[in-house]
């Protein structure tokens, strides 16, 4: 997609559809009574060029965001810049701004396009914390300190943290346990305390903490006792 200087246009992709609630559409009149699409009240309907570049955004229906040619070209390239990172990773409203910082921005410039994200669906903590939750439990086996770090260095304010972990199922020692087990397997042959010490080190790693040890310990039991046999023979 070009602009009307025959630039390419940056537009998001595909990385937003977790943030993508759908926007509320409305229709404006033409002369032909035709529907039009919806666009922030910001952005000025100008040329029908301008309504060509405007493609709508793959995942949510809506228009990316334009800046209008009289708005600060500080604040344009910042835009595109901040467009452009989304592009290739979600990202929270602490790092959005820090990625507006590095333009030469006023604090008023730099709220306006922060507040126009959040309205567009751009940017979301609790989107973002549920999806960094999602591929932390499902990808990763980490356990909830270690998802809370993880939140906490993206820049997600503590109370969205504390809510995303609170939907958390109450499963902790279950995938403890689950993920001890792989492991344990690569144990066999080492000595019974060795090998206690390094897999409760490997569940602590992983932000298993308070029930570390334990788990560790049942899943070198497991391994450790003898096959039960399928087979019962009558007296």
């Amino acid at each position: 997609m070009t602009d009307r200087n025959g630039g390419e246009r940056d537009s998001l992709a595909p990385v937003i559809p977790l943030f993508g609630q759908r926007v509320e559409r409305s229709s404006v009149s033409s002369g032909d009574t035709e529907a039009q699409p919806w666009h922030a009240t910001w952005i000025g309907e100008r040329s029908e060029s301008e309504r060509a570049a405007r493609a709508a955004h793959p995942a949510t229906g809506t228009l990316p965001v334009v800046v209008p040619a009289e708005e600060d070209e500080a604040a344009a390239a910042a835009e595109r810049t901040l467009l452009r990172k989304l592009r290739t990773r979600s990202l929270s409203v602490r790092e959005a701004r820090s990625a507006l910082r590095e333009h030469d921005l006023d604090e008023a410039a730099s709220d306006g396009i922060i507040d126009r994200f959040l309205s567009l669906g751009y940017l979301d903590d609790a989107a973002l914390a549920e999806q960094l939750i999602d591929k932390a439990t499902s990808r990763k086996a980490q356990g909830r300190q270690a998802i809370a770090q993880t939140l906490s260095q993206r820049g997600i304010p503590r109370e969205v943290v504390d809510e995303a972990l609170a939907q958390l199922p109450d499963d902790e020692a279950e995938r403890a346990l689950e993920f001890a087990r792989t492991k344990a397997r690569g144990l066999m042959g080492v000595e019974r305390d060795a090998a206690l010490r390094r897999l409760a080190g490997q569940l602590s790693r992983r932000g298993y903490g308070a029930v570390a040890l334990s788990v560790a310990r049942q899943a070198l039991d497991e391994l450790s006792a003898p096959p039960r046999s399928g087979v019962r023979f009558e007296p």
